[in-house]
């Protein structure tokens, strides 16, 4: 029934699917809010970012393992919902919390250069990448968008950039 629904292209149904498989989910591979998420960005993109705020707030508060912080995915919708003070809100919440991994850095890196705060998106990128395992996916994809974030804002190449460079 998902692949199905997946195969359709059919994002509504599919959230709702999730949904009703995060509901009846005891345990396995996944958490419960990892679904919850999934469900989320299906929302959003059948552009329903209510259904999605809703879905990534039961993920936060299911709390299962995820992963990127669903705060991000609030951030992101409450941008979306052109709610951009309370989305500042839940970044910095994030950004309260010590355990920020590198692929919610990029993902809040990625939403504030979407919406326009090129220097808060510049210092969770550089944040990002101090933090994240060298080499890993997330690492040069926080340096790369650092990098694309640094052109705009009209910035010299600095040490972190040459990184970029290293990484390939």
């Amino acid at each position: 029934m998902l692949e199905q629904a997946l195969l359709a292209d059919d994002h509504e149904n599919l959230a709702r699917r999730l949904e009703a498989l995060a509901e009846a989910y005891a345990s396995g591979d996944i958490s419960r809010a990892a679904i919850l998420v999934l469900a989320a960005e299906e929302w959003r993109q059948a552009g329903q970012p209510a259904h999605a705020l809703d879905c990534f707030q039961r993920a936060v508060d299911d709390g299962g393992e995820v992963g990127v912080d669903p705060r991000a995915g609030i951030a992101d919708t409450l941008f979306e919902l052109e709610r951009p003070d309370e989305a500042r809100e839940v970044i910095e919440t994030v950004r309260a919390d010590d355990e920020v991994n590198a692929a919610t850095a990029l993902t809040v890196a990625e939403t504030l250069v979407a919406y326009g705060d090129l220097d808060e998106a510049h210092r969770w990128a550089t944040e990002g990448a101090q933090q994240a395992p060298r080499g890993s996916g997330e690492y040069t994809a926080l340096l790369r968008t650092r990098y694309r974030i640094r052109v705009d804002l009209g910035l010299p190449e600095d040490e972190i950039d040459a990184l970029l460079d290293a990484s390939h």
